[in-house]
């Protein structure tokens, strides 16, 4: 059995015991927290769809941590030019784990 989240604009295939990272929720570890945007489920074959999220449908997750991701360096440079541009950015993040999804 799987799961289509929409989270903070993107969007992830889960099943249960997957961990995530998701845009930084500013939350305590081991709360609960409730995803009600479910795109499609998917259990034994049988695929159900929402037009656009399936009502009713629910996925459940416990919080592990926050945290900041690796940097990642940003590196622009115009040849010819004398021009260079770099920067550095480091992603906050929420790693959840998923406890239950609910059709």
């Amino acid at each position: 059995m799987y799961a289509i989240i929409k989270d903070g604009g993107k969007q992830y295939k889960v099943q249960e015991g997957d961990i995530l990272l998701l845009d930084k929720k500013g939350l305590e570890a081991k709360s609960k927290i409730e995803i009600n945007e479910v795109l499609a489920v998917s259990n034994d074959g049988e695929l159900k769809v929402g037009a656009p999220f399936i009502e009713g449908a629910k996925v459940e997750a416990e919080v592990i941590n926050e945290g900041r991701a690796k940097k990642v360096i940003i590196f622009k440079k115009r040849r010819r030019k004398d021009s260079k541009l770099k920067k550095g950015f480091r992603r906050d993040f929420t790693r959840v784990r998923i406890t239950n999804i609910a059709s």
